[in-house]
């Protein structure tokens, strides 16, 4: 090959590599943008419901003639990561039918532990009620959902007593925390490691959640300061608060059956959570409904957009 020719074969070669780095670039910077984009329907961005940085949300108004009843999104991450950003595919089918959206940040155990968490979550639930003109949302129908530590915060409220205080200062705080039904997957009906470990084996103890949540930085320091920490344990397990007056839930669960839990994701997600309940709930004659999808378990309710949309559109 002359000089000539492989000097015109380098020049191309530079120029090919320069166009896939750039259609590289660009693609790169179309998927940050796809992942950034907001919710459809997005009115309001980050409007804070408490005295905290973290403390805040967003909110689609859907369609449609009167209040309209609205689902709430609870992030996950074992109260110590995740963001409240929504998939648009997740909210759009909601809109469509006339039912609000908004999704919530809360403090994290690394700024403040247990209730700190789960109380901004209800405390959430309250502000948007105070909301209720302005953002034209039907008080009396609400609902949640979220995965993981989002789904026990979830079922957390769906089961505790109102939290209202009628005599506060603060109006926020005077609004009801009770709402008319829950889907959540991978959720913890349990936080108290001396329940969880029999019900699953001792890989679930792994996970940072059990500890981080009551401020130790080590599973052997909470199992050494139990008695300390027994309280915030019990109380916020959903599962010691349910009984047969309240809304109903669904519950999924992707991971397998099979025991004792195979490492801390398997044991912190491990579908033991929602058999459990599901065994009480069905004792005390309240509705509850568990999809299993690894062991195919029946229910009537195919997904749980179809059983948010029923409860929230029944009138």
């Amino acid at each position: 090959m002359s000089f000539k020719n492989r000097q015109m074969r380098l020049f191309w070669q530079r120029m090919v590599l320069a166009l896939v780095g750039t259609l590289v670039a660009t693609m790169g910077r179309d998927v940050a943008a796809a992942e950034n984009e907001p919710p459809p329907g997005l009115t309001y961005a980050d409007v804070s419901y408490a005295p905290h940085v973290s403390c805040t949300l967003d909110f689609c108004q859907a369609p449609g003639d009167g209040p309209r009843p609205l689902l709430v999104y609870i992030h996950g991450g074992g109260w110590t990561g995740g963001d409240k950003r929504a998939d648009a595919g997740d909210v759009r089918p909601f809109l469509e039918k006339g039912i609000s959206y908004a999704a919530i940040n809360y403090r994290l155990t690394s700024e403040a532990l247990l209730p700190a968490p789960v109380h901004d979550a209800a405390r959430a639930i309250q502000f948007l009620r105070t909301k209720a003109k302005e953002w034209n949302i039907d008080a009396t129908r609400i609902a949640l959902t979220g995965g993981s530590a989002g789904a026990c915060t979830s079922m957390w409220i769906l089961f505790h007593d109102d939290l209202a205080d009628p005599q506060s200062p603060d109006p926020v705080l005077r609004e009801s925390t009770r709402v008319v039904a829950a889907a959540v997957h991978g959720g913890q009906t349990s936080i108290d490691p001396k329940v969880i470990e029999p019900w699953l084996g001792p890989n679930v103890l792994q996970h940072r959640m059990i500890h981080l949540s009551v401020g130790e930085s080590s599973l052997q320091q909470a199992l050494d300061n139990y008695d300390k920490h027994r309280p915030l344990y019990e109380e916020f397990s959903p599962y010691n608060h349910l009984d047969a007056q309240d809304p109903p839930l669904l519950m999924t669960y992707r991971m397998k059956l099979t025991l004792p839990s195979e490492d801390k994701s398997h044991g912190i997600h491990h579908p033991v959570y929602g058999l459990k309940l599901k065994e009480k709930s069905d004792a005390l004659g309240h509705e509850c409904h568990l999809v299993i999808t690894a062991s195919s378990t029946a229910d009537p309710y195919h997904s749980a957009r179809e059983f948010l949309m029923e409860k929230l559109t029944k009138q």
